[in-house]
């Protein structure tokens, strides 16, 4: 036996399985203080990657084109009925994400000619810049695709790394978070099995348009943790309103991995903390439901004492509704629920853009 016999060859196995004990996944820390927790439980993210797959695994792939950063457009829905496709959804500043890129090179170096391998970055806290300078730092040779949501909302992106196999029937047949002895055997399963015996379409996958500057935002919820309502549109009091869109793990997890980001989320935090002493504008914190659950945002409001209301984003449809891909970002709205600005990372002027909202 050799390594091209995949479905009875073990090498990739084994190497996996090293990758894997030389490279343990961990968890991102959870709240700002999680950091200080080194007994937090080290599978919580392939349980989380669980819960992703309970709802998904079953279901048809998503028919969705994606773009490479070479410009090469691969059409998923294509593939299905010929072969088997993993997406693996990752980030540069995730850590286990890191430790697992030379396992994942070596996976696409051996089936790449067998099933279509993509390296789907989240999108998140990312730009184009970052990703192509970490694949130049990793030898990575795969496609390499920058998520613009659709693939996120299609196939529940709750932690990174995220691994969806799809098998060439066109159906999802595995999602998991780790890289050792699981992941090496789902994939020797989609490859050994057979396609379709019909075509497959595969999954459509409809997503709104973000909201821009100018536009009136309507058809908008949120429901805080203490189980308010709060539409995100036109205003009933008459006040503008300031929608903060960042995650409880930035300032902690970030530090490290990608410190400009920590310091701005630790900013804008302090800098709302004050504006919210004036009461002429309503305040709303909209959490990213990756790696976060509707506990980390109690105990993110305890730990910070933060006074902002604050949501959990759990599918990512908000930070979608308003094309948020960089933390923290600061939607800001007038009276009428027309979007007015949104204030990013980098901008220094938020006190001066909400003083400059329209009042009635």
């Amino acid at each position: 036996m050799t390594s091209k016999t995949w479905p009875r060859a073990s090498s990739l196995a084994v190497a996996l399985l090293c990758a894997a004990c030389q490279h343990p996944t961990e968890p991102p820390p959870r709240t700002v203080a999680a950091s200080n927790q080194p007994d937090a439980p080290k599978d919580e993210g392939e349980l989380r990657a669980e819960g992703a797959g309970a709802h998904t695994i079953g279901t048809l792939g998503p028919a969705l084109a994606v773009k490479t950063l070479d410009g090469d457009t691969i059409d998923l829905a294509a593939l299905y009925g010929t072969k088997p496709v993993y997406l693996k959804f990752w980030a540069t500043w995730c850590i286990p994400c890191r430790k697992q890129m030379p396992g994942f090179e070596r996976i696409y170096e051996t089936v790449g000619d067998r099933m279509q391998v993509i390296a789907v970055d989240a999108g998140l806290s990312d730009d184009e810049a970052s990703v192509r300078a970490f694949r130049e730092q990793y030898g990575l040779r795969m496609p390499v695709v920058v998520d613009d949501g659709r693939l996120a909302a299609a196939l529940d992106l709750q932690v990174t790394p995220q691994h969806v196999l799809i098998g060439r029937d066109g159906r999802i047949a595995y999602v998991g978070h780790q890289d050792g002895d699981k992941l090496a055997e789902a994939i020797q399963k989609v490859l050994s099995e057979p396609g379709a015996h019909s075509p497959v379409v595969g999954r459509a996958v409809a997503i709104r348009p973000a909201f821009r500057p100018g536009d009136l935002v309507q058809g908008l919820t949120a429901t805080t943790t203490d189980g308010t309502v709060v539409p995100l549109g036109r205003s009933s009091d008459g006040r503008p309103r300031g929608v903060v869109l960042f995650s409880t793990w930035c300032e902690s997890y970030l530090e490290n991995s990608r410190p400009e980001t920590s310091q701005a989320c630790r900013r804008v935090r302090e800098e709302v903390d004050q504006l919210m002493a004036n009461s002429d504008v309503a305040w709303l914190g909209v959490v990213n439901g990756l790696w976060t659950s509707g506990k980390d945002v109690v105990d993110y409001q305890s730990e910070t004492h933060a006074k902002l209301p604050l949501v959990l984003d759990v599918d990512g449809a908000l930070f979608r509704a308003f094309g948020v891909h960089q933390m923290p970002t600061v939607a800001l709205l007038d009276p009428e629920g027309r979007l007015v600005r949104l204030v990013g990372p980098e901008d220094r002027d938020l006190a001066a853009a909400v003083r400059a909202l329209p009042r009635k």
